[in-house]
């Protein structure tokens, strides 16, 4: 399994719409990539204000995401709800 994990710094400042975010942005990806299971972050404390966790079967259904036409629109829909670029890390899962 892959986890790609989507997160977005507590930069002094920044702004960060959290229902957008979760009400509009996340159902944009989750309707088009199909991800096996998707988590949202709201930072309480910490380094980030906000992360998202999609998990994939494999790291190939996730490359295969990539290339879809919503990928694009995702990138293009930032500025809706930050303006601070994401940090992003693709892991390998495994259950303990």
């Amino acid at each position: 399994m892959i986890k790609v994990s989507v997160f977005y710094p507590a930069e002094g400042g920044s702004n960060f719409n959290h229902e957008y975010y979760r009400n509009t942005h996340i159902p944009m990806a989750v309707n088009g990539w199909k991800p096996v299971r998707t988590q949202i972050d709201k930072g309480i404390d910490g380094p980030y204000v906000a992360g998202v966790h999609f998990t994939f079967d494999s790291m190939e259904a996730f490359q295969a995401c990539m290339t879809l036409p919503v990928s694009a629109d995702l990138a293009a829909d930032l500025p809706n709800y930050s303006e601070v670029p994401p940090i992003i890390q693709v892991s390998e899962i495994f259950e303990a």
